[in-house]
Formats: C-alpha cells, structure tokens, sequence
C-alpha cells in the first residue's frame, strides 16, 4: 500500500511532536533532578541505595558496562551500517550512523556544558560536577534504536525486545555500579529518543514517492506491549519516590535499609520504564519511514 501525502504529513508532525516533546521533558528533568534540592536528594538516595546487594551484581553489571568503549561503539555502529547497506538502504545507513553519532556527541557536550549546583547532599562526588547525560546509557540506548530502524521487518519485533532490554539493563547498571544518578540515564534515554525522531523526519523526506507501505509491519502489538510494560513501570517508579520524599528531612547516608532499597529499587523502574516507552514511541512509525517496498 503506497503511503499517501496525507499519512505522510501526519507521520511528520507525530515525530516533530515527539521531537519537542521529549526535548521539553529533558529540560524539566534537569531543572527538578538538578537544580533543586529534593531532586539531589531523590538521586542520591537511589545512588546510596545500590550498596544493597551490590556483591551480587557486581559481576553481571561490570560485563555490560565493560563492554561499552569507543571501539565496541564504532564496530556496532559499523554493523548497523553493514545489515542497512545489503537491505540496499543507503538513506538508513547514512542516517543510523547519523543518529548513533549525533545522540553520543549531544550527550557529551551537554555532560560538560550544563551546571550541577551543590546542595551538600552528596559530599561523596561533590568534585564530580555534572554527570548528567549517562555516556554509558546514550552509548547503548542509541544503537538499540538504531538497529531497530535498519532490521528487517520479519525480524523487527523480536529484535524491539532483545534492544529495548540491553538498553534499559545498561541504564540500571550504571546506577548499580554507582557510577550515575538515575536521573542521568533517563536524560540520555530522551537524547537518543530525540535523535531518532529528527532520524525519522530525515527518512521521511528521503523516501521515495513510489515506496510502499505494508500495514502488517506495524507491529502494533510489540509497541502496544512495550508502551504498557514501561508505562506500567513508570507508575512503579512514581509511587516508590512519592512514598520516599516524604522522608526528605533526613540525609541519604542517615536513611535506613528500606527506603534505600526502595529509592534504588524505584529508580531502576523509572530507568526501564522510560527507555520502553522511548522505543514504543518509535517502534509505533518505524513501518513508515522505513518502508518494505522502497520504490
């Protein structure tokens, strides 16, 4: 089924709305996480409550985020490149590595250009400064969803799953290593989220008049299935931190077993939470701008 002007327009307008919205939810996010003081506390709350079991992950979480550098990096970005080029989409290559480079490039400037007032709330890393987009996180939530635009749509469904999962588990593991606030790995999961849709209107107006749409590759199950898990999620993560702020007067090293856990615990909801609903929000155009039948 040949995509209409009209599907078309809509479509452009959906992404330029997920555009704007997800850049508008990242500034609020650093105002609130950041430059308020309850927002510190929140965070490092959940940073203070890894310690909880920590001895039992350190293994699992050390592999994922160990594998993450600039040479893994490239060489994932140069296999994304590789599955678009033999489906002879030189459009998506193009920008697939667009999205994974530009996503990394905004994450670090942004770790570097933006301020992190000190409320003493976190004497342990006050020298730190600013951590906030996760590099780790932007690393791997921007080739999921890369890879999620070049595979093909037989395969596309289950590969939704397998990326949104990998993703979420590298945000959670730089909470559990200790080595970012919660709020750092949701900012880089709207960064990337923000690439692909200005990926998407790029695809959109490279594509051809003559490509064809099949409604079958819309997955709207898998979308469907992510959007309510992270949603699901979500709510998790609000009713933990609504529960914790009402401790907000005592400081987080003072805090007892419970409400650590339940701050770390919360955090690592809203962290899978978000990145589920980033890729459901994607997955819902992704028949659209890259279609079976190119044309």
């Amino acid at each position: 089924m040949r995509m209409r002007a009209t599907a078309r327009g809509w479509t452009a307008v959906w992404l330029v709305v997920l555009a704007l919205a997800q850049t508008a939810l990242f500034l609020i996010l650093w105002r609130v996480a950041v430059h308020t003081e309850i927002g510190q506390w929140v965070d490092t709350v959940a940073l203070t409550g890894n310690r909880i079991g920590q001895a039992r992950i350190d293994g699992p979480v050390d592999r994922i985020l160990n594998a993450m550098s600039v040479v893994s990096l490239l060489a994932a970005t140069a296999t994304i490149g590789f599955i678009a080029l033999i489906r002879g989409r030189i459009a998506l290559a193009i920008t697939a590595t667009l999205l994974i480079a530009g996503a990394n490039v905004t994450t670090q400037l942004l770790k570097h250009g933006l301020s992190r007032p000190d409320y003493g709330l976190d004497p342990e890393r006050v020298f730190v400064g600013n951590s906030l987009p996760s590099g780790h996180t932007t690393v791997a939530a921007s080739v999921a969803v890369a890879l999620m635009l070049v595979l093909p749509p037989k395969v596309r469904a289950v590969g939704v799953f397998l990326a949104t999962a990998y993703a979420a588990a590298a945000g959670v593991a730089t909470l559990s290593a200790g080595w970012h606030r919660p709020s750092d790995a949701v900012a880089a999961y709207l960064v990337v989220g923000v690439w692909a849709a200005l990926a998407g209107i790029v695809l959109l107006i490279t594509q051809r008049e003559q490509a064809e749409v099949a409604p079958g590759d819309a997955h709207r199950l898998a979308a469907l299935l992510l959007g309510v898990a992270g949603v699901l999620a979500l709510i998790v993560c609000g009713l933990a931190l609504s529960w914790l702020v009402e401790l907000r007067g005592t400081g987080p090293g003072e805090l007892s077993r419970r409400p650590l856990f339940v701050g770390y615990a919360g955090s690592a909801a809203g962290i899978a939470g978000t990145m589920a609903v980033v890729m459901a929000l994607i997955l819902t155009v992704v028949h659209r701008l890259v279609p079976r039948v190119k044309g």
